[in-house]
């Protein structure tokens, strides 16, 4: 396992990141086994959110933490303030909410990395940044950002943060991937930085040297292996719509027309390599990946340890018509 750092967290931070809305309560067990699994593989990092299976997310991992005494072995990277059905919720009140449920939940005192699930462009970012400042002092949170921000509201808290003598975000989670993010997956808000069109904000994270989160990272399931172009129609109803109206497009089947290719030549999976064209991009990146066991996990780790030459990873983006013959590895 490959490591990064985080401004704010002391602790080193998996590159690969195990996701957990699939966690359930009455299923605690099955949790408890893939968490086990993923300690052992070295994957110290955890993603979860307020509102992912209803604050079970949190709950599963804060029963397993407790029950094996390794809270400080653990990256908790956990989301709030994401908006409901009545109201936009990114307020320093909603905030505090949130993050004190959030702590209950996972039965500690802080949290490594707290993320705003989303953002509300009308309102200021100074009052945000202060009260994420007053949460740090307060020792709850170590360090903080933002999930589907766009870079340009970042640098607007960051340059409030230094204009202030304030910490600023630290951690940002957009949708990252080789996968294009064509439609929003979930409506209005989602914030991505794949595809050409947003060569701009990748730059920015690179400048900025800005730890990405990266959600989503196999295009929800469309690069799992599972489907190719030619059996898309008898797989399609296996997912989800999120996954279909962001991902199901002619760019994105081009792109997995190239994955199943070199996959074959090199003998290797598809989602090991899109996972490896993650890892070998110019960014602070850590993969979200929604494993569902051991197997899949380990999987995804070897994949984001291989190495991709510029080449590949431009011809498997569509950049070019032809690639190198050289083995990953």
């Amino acid at each position: 396992m490959r490591y990064g750092t985080v401004t704010g967290v002391a602790k080193p931070v998996s590159r690969v990141v195990l996701g957990t809305m699939i966690f359930n309560r009455n299923e605690q067990p099955r949790a408890d086994a893939l968490l086990d699994a993923a300690l052992e593989l070295g994957c110290n990092t955890v993603d979860l959110a307020h509102g992912y299976g209803g604050g079970d997310s949190e709950r599963c991992v804060g029963a397993w933490m407790l029950s094996r005494g390794n809270r400080e072995r653990m990256v908790i990277l956990t989301k709030g303030c994401h908006h409901n059905q009545d109201r936009r919720r990114v307020t320093p009140y909603d905030l505090a909410a949130d993050l004190h449920d959030s702590l209950a939940r996972l039965q500690t005192s802080y949290i490594d990395i707290h993320l705003l699930h989303r953002d509300d462009q009308s309102l200021p970012v100074g009052p945000i940044v202060e009260a994420y400042n007053e949460h740090v002092r307060a020792g709850r949170v170590r360090a903080f950002g933002g999930s589907n921000w766009s870079y340009e509201r970042l640098a607007e808290a960051n340059a409030y943060a230094k204009s202030h003598g304030l910490q600023g975000f630290t951690a940002s989670s957009p949708n990252f991937g080789l996968a294009e993010q064509v439609e929003d997956p979930w409506g209005p808000g989602c914030e991505t930085i794949s595809g050409p069109q947003k060569a701009q904000a990748r730059a920015w994270y690179q400048a900025e040297k800005m730890p990405v989160f990266a959600y989503s990272s196999l295009g929800r399931g469309f690069f799992s292996g599972r489907i190719s172009r030619e059996n898309w129609a008898q797989n399609a109803e296996k997912f989800d719509g999120a996954a279909k109206r962001a991902y199901a497009h002619e760019c994105n089947f081009r792109r997995l027309d190239r994955l199943h290719q070199m996959a074959k030549d090199r003998n290797v999976t598809v989602p090991q390599l899109a996972l490896a064209w993650i890892s070998c991009q110019p960014l602070e990146v850590y993969a979200l990946v929604g494993a569902a066991n051991r197997t899949e996990l380990a999987d995804s780790i070897a994949g984001s340890e291989w190495k991709l030459t510029p080449a590949e990873c431009a011809w498997l983006d569509l950049a070019t018509e032809q690639v190198a013959k050289t083995a990953a590895g």
